[in-house]
Formats: C-alpha cells, sequence, structure tokens
C-alpha cells in the first residue's frame, strides 16, 4: 500500500515573471518536486497582470496583497482573512522589498500557524547595500568601495576617488555603469524616483560575472550551495542564461558567509571574479533568486528544503551537484479569458 502523502499549503510572492523575473515561478516549481508531500500552492501577487498568477500548475489560489509602503499591518490583516479560507502551512516572500514586513511579522504569522524560514533583522540589516562595504571589510571578504549618497553634488568627488567606469546602484534593484558624470546624474535620479533614497555609489570591477545561490540552516550550516556563470544577460543585467560551475573557492565563500553570520534561509552572492581569481562581492541578495530552479536541475532543490526546514524537519546538508547543468529562459505568450484579469482586478483573489 502507497504510503500517503503529505498535504502542505504554501504560499509564495514574486509571480512576476517578465524580462526581470521575480524567483516565484522559480521557487514554485521547485516546492512542487517536495517528494512525499500533496503540494497546494498560494500565490501572493502585487498587480493583476503578473503573469504567474495565470500560468497553468503554477498557483492554485491567487490573492492581492498590499504593497510593501502600506506597512507590516495592512499586511498582516490581508493574510489573515487569505489564511482563514487556505491553512497556509509555509510562506516563502521572494522580493527584497517585502522581507522587512514579513520578518517583523514571523513570530504573529506563526501564531497563525503558518512558517517562515527567513533571516533575522540583525542579518538582513548587516548585508544591506548600504553596509555591505563595512560587512565585507569586518569578515575579510573581497569588496569594491562604496558610498551611499543623497544628492547629485556629492557625485564630483566620488569619481575622482573612483575612477570611471562607475556604477550608480538603486536601493533595492538596479544598476547602471556610467562613463561621464551626466550619466552618473542621469541614473541618480531614474534610481531615485524609482526606488527612493539613499542611492549607492560603487567602484567598477572587471571581471567575470559569477552568483552563487545557497541555503542555510540558522545556525551557520551550509545545506546547499550552487555557482553559476551567466552566458547571456539581458540589457537590464539579468541573467538570461547560466551554467553550474565546478569551484570549490566559490562555494567555500557561501559557506563562510552562512558561517559569520548564522543565516536562515535562502540567499544569493553576486560575484565578480578578477583576472587574479579574486571573489569580489557586489550584492548579496536575502531570498532566492529568479533562477533558482538550476539547483533543482542540478539536483540540490534549494526550495523544497526549506520548506522541509520551515516545517521543522532536518534536512541533511548537500554533498555534490551536477556541473555542467545549464538553463536557459524564454518568454511566450500565454492566452487568457479577460473574465479571469477582472477576476482579480475586482475581488483581489482567483
Amino acid at each position: 500500500m502507497a504510503k500517503k502523502k503529505e498535504k502542505i499549503t504554501v504560499a509564495v510572492t514574486g509571480l512576476n515573471a517578465v524580462d526581470s523575473p521575480g524567483p516565484g515561478i522559480a521557487v514554485i516549481r521547485g516546492v512542487r518536486e517536495l517528494k512525499g508531500a500533496d503540494i497546494r500552492i498560494i500565490g501572493l501577487s502585487y498587480e493583476s497582470l503578473e503573469p504567474g498568477i495565470y500560468m497553468e500548475g503554477m498557483a492554485d489560489k491567487t490573492y492581492q496583497i498590499p504593497y510593501p509602503t502600506a506597512g507590516s499591518e495592512a499586511l498582516l490583516n490581508r493574510l489573515e482573512y487569505i489564511n482563514e479560507k487556505e491553512n497556509i502551512d509555509v510562506l516563502i516572500p521572494n522580493f527584497d522589498a517585502e522581507l522587512f514586513n514579513f520578518i517583523k511579522l514571523a513570530p504573529k504569522l506563526d501564531k497563525m500557524g503558518i512558517k517562515t524560514f527567513l533571516p533575522t533583522a540583525e542579518q538582513f540589516e548587516a548585508r544591506d547595500k548600504v553596509n555591505l562595504f563595512a560587512f565585507c571589510k569586518k569578515h575579510n571578504f573581497y569588496v569594491p568601495r562604496d558610498k551611499t549618497i543623497y544628492t547629485t553634488a556629492e557625485l564630483p568627488n566620488l569619481i575622482k576617488q573612483f575612477g570611471y567606469p562607475i556604477v550608480v546602484k538603486g536601493k533595492y534593484y538596479e544598476a547602471t555603469v556610467c562613463q561621464t558624470l551626466e550619466q552618473a546624474q542621469k541614473a541618480f535620479h531614474k534610481l531615485e524616483a524609482k526606488w527612493g533614497l539613499p542611492i549607492i555609489v560603487q567602484e567598477f570591477i572587471t571581471g567575470t560575472e559569477i552568483n552563487i545561490a545557497a541555503l542555510g540552516d540558522g545556525t551557520g550550516v551550509t545545506i546547499s550551495a550552487i555557482p553559476m556563470r551567466k552566458l547571456f544577460i539581458t540589457d537590464k543585467g539579468k541573467a538570461w542564461a547560466g551554467v553550474t560551475l565546478e569551484d570549490k573557492t566559490l562555494v567555500d565563500l557561501a559557506k563562510k558567509f552562512i558561517k559569520v553570520t548564522g543565516w536562515r534561509g535562502g540567499f544569493e552572492l553576486e560575484i565578480m571574479r578578477t583576472m587574479e581569481g579574486k571573489p569580489y562581492i557586489m550584492e548579496i541578495n536575502p531570498r532566492f533568486p529568479a533562477w533558482i530552479y538550476l539547483t533543482v536541475g542540478a539536483g540540490q532543490n534549494q526550495p523544497a528544503s526549506l520548506v522541509q526546514m520551515a516545517m521543522g524537519k532536518k534536512v541533511k546538508p548537500f554533498e555534490k551537484y551536477a556541473v555542467g547543468k545549464l538553463f536557459i529562459r524564454y518568454s511566450w505568450d500565454m492566452i487568457i479569458d479577460i473574465s479571469q484579469f477582472q477576476q482579480i482586478s475586482a475581488f483581489g483573489e482567483i
């Protein structure tokens, strides 16, 4: 007689599978491959046109939630309503901008029966872009020089210090490589309008772009770490194709980060490896990357492992992964009825 599968309801954000995709769809695909489980997926969307709402086989039901700027109480009220209907077991947020609210609400969500597996507020702040340089210097990681600024008047002096090109980065997302002061000023205003202040100006490092997706258990132990080299990059700097690498140095870098922080949950290290082989940490993203399904294909299912740990189960660290596994992202046109769009727009659920 076949063993009865455990029913698990998992809520996931980040359904915007566009040219700058959120991680939600990739996370859902990984979670659905959790062995021995009957998975029900609840999508949590911010906008009515997020493609993941309408993709077959992804979310079983989707609810709109308030934007992070609405605050944690508005989010909690909405999640209470959703949970009354769905009895969520695990919730996986996938956007930087929303994580502060979810971390703050984690104890209340736990009392509601909703488990999360998130970094602490201290861990989250330590790796923030504005604190990255100090964090990396403290723990002896290679890191480019940077400066947090609030006005364009500070740009000329930084250009003198760092030289050209210079990187202008948004508070949460996006970065522009600038060759002139005018380009830097334009990038500043564009990023300020989109993400607010401060703006981060960073020294440009030449090398090979590498990303590492990793998962920590909250005690300093690395459950999984897989490095990937970008093979195709969009005009927004997003990986559209990439391949897993065999590189102990990069895996050890992720393990060191997890050990010194005690990181709990998934994260991504954005690395620039110089010609001399020095791995400079450009950013530390405090959640799964959009390419996280590659870890599943390489034999280390990070999203499914996170669900297990969130539910209090022991997960053994992975020891091997497949090298040379390639992901290639693509876009296609879905055809849906306007009534579906009207349903989510008018009632906030579908």
